[in-house]
């Protein structure tokens, strides 16, 4: 597909569902930043013996996911000597405490064939030895880039390093904004989002928060805005609506919807609880976001177009704008998604279904054997998946009845969201990148 047109169709889609998956998956979450994949034309069936097209090492250390356009794959990652790769939450590495790093790091951008999973190019982006500690489990790569059809835009957050760099692995520009002590010493993960020729950074941290825009053709800053906010993960969202355009920010204690344009706050939402580990969703109408703590499970709350001023949420009289809200229903680590009239959200290996419309819930049932997940989910209109740290996927029925039609399983250690293009689905590991796809030749 050719970048002008690329670039016409995600601008078209904005946040609403589209009719159909398109050919490239251009961020954290796909074209709509939301998980919904339109027309499923992956397989529903794998192991590393049936589906598995092929799986490529990738070096160093990365949670973020990977993105398509055309033939090409494009991943980050940080390599150091040691070829350091994350933990899982097994074995009571959750309670484990980072150290200090002791060397630098490469951060690289990595282009591969989605043919084949051969390596195209590599481009060093930076060597630097990050300030701040991370947790075991996380990386210091785990910000998802993002492209604009003509260029692929990192970030690395541990490192405060934004780069903008061509399709052929050309570096254009550089930006630093600084990096940040986080919350609890466990590391950074909000990815980048885009608009038109904007190009959005969340940077909830525990020193100094903020959000800035940047123009994608120079790195130059358009605006930004401080923050009251603390250390928070989640991803900026482009909610579009009829009326207006709205960047939705997730912080601690708060929900922001700025203008893209100029920074100008529409709305902020407060009362919301803890910090935001997983990142909003949407059905093309109402976006749906909550939060979950260490020790307690926070809000689940579904937001409509006429939100304005600085509502403050209360379970017991609901402002105007927040559609319905459950006291407890939020969110871990995995994103939200949203399937036909049905919004699913897991925590603590329970999956929840509850009406968009309503909030009413349909069930709230157990992943059976299932382990931490982190990775977002994905839908289209008959199945809903979810795949654990252990490289388990559970594939459920859409609708208001809980029903697992499949598991699969691959073996590694899995907190990357997935990438999808048409007939493929990436998967990243700590180790490999995988592609499932039925063995036939893409498409020219």
């Amino acid at each position: 597909m050719r970048a002008s047109v690329f670039v016409l169709a995600w601008l078209l889609a904005g946040t609403f569902f589209v009719n159909e998956s398109l050919a490239d998956w251009p961020q954290f979450r796909g074209p709509s930043g939301n998980g919904y994949i339109g027309k499923l034309n992956h397989p529903t069936r794998w192991s590393t013996k049936k589906n598995l097209a092929w799986s490529q090492p990738i070096p160093g250390g990365g949670w973020s996911s990977p993105i398509i356009i055309g033939k090409h794959v494009f991943i980050t990652t940080a390599v150091d000597s040691k070829n350091t790769k994350p933990l899982g939450h097994a074995g009571g590495v959750r309670n484990m405490r980072g150290k200090k790093p002791t060397e630098p790091f490469d951060f690289k951008l990595i282009c591969l064939n989605l043919e084949d999973g051969s390596t195209e190019w590599e481009k060093n982006l930076a060597q630097e030895q990050p300030k701040y500690a991370i947790h075991p489990s996380n990386t210091y790569s785990t910000e998802s880039p993002v492209t604009d059809g003509k260029h692929v835009f990192c970030y690395f957050a541990t490192i405060g390093k934004i780069a903008a760099v061509s399709l052929k692995g050309k570096l254009v520009w550089t930006v630093n904004i600084g990096a940040f002590p986080s919350g609890n010493g466990f590391g950074t993960g909000s990815s980048l989002a885009l608009s038109d020729d904007t190009l959005f950074i969340q940077c909830d941290n525990d020193k100094d928060s903020f959000v800035v825009a940047l123009d994608t053709a120079t790195g130059k800053e358009k605006w930004k805005r401080k923050r009251s906010s603390r250390t928070s993960w989640s991803s900026p969202y482009i909610w579009k609506q009829e009326k207006r355009t709205d960047l939705v920010i997730c912080g601690s204690g708060t929900v922001t919807g700025y203008d893209p344009a100029t920074g100008k706050t529409n709305w902020q939402l407060t009362n919301t609880r803890s910090a935001f580990t997983a990142s909003p969703a949407s059905d093309g109408k109402y976006i749906f976001l909550g939060n979950s703590g260490p020790f307690r499970q926070g809000p689940l709350i579904a937001i409509g177009p006429e939100i304005s001023g600085e509502p403050r949420l209360d379970t017991s009289k609901l402002p105007k704008g927040v559609i319905w809200a459950k006291l407890r229903g939020g969110p871990g680590m995995s994103s939200p998604v949203a399937s036909g009239d049905y919004i699913y959200v897991c925590s603590r290996g329970f999956l929840s279904c509850y009406n968009t419309k309503t909030g009413q819930q349909a069930y709230k049932s157990r992943l059976p054997s299932s382990k931490s997940i982190a990775a977002s989910m994905w839908a289209d209109d008959e199945h809903v998946f979810l795949m654990d740290e252990s490289g388990k996927t559970f594939v459920i029925k859409s609708g208001p009845e809980f029903k697992i039609l499949l598991e699969n399983e691959l073996d590694d250690l899995f907190w990357a969201t997935p990438a999808i293009t048409d007939g493929a689905l990436l998967l990243r590991g700590a180790n490999k990148l995988y592609c499932i796809r039925e063995k036939k030749p893409l498409k020219n």
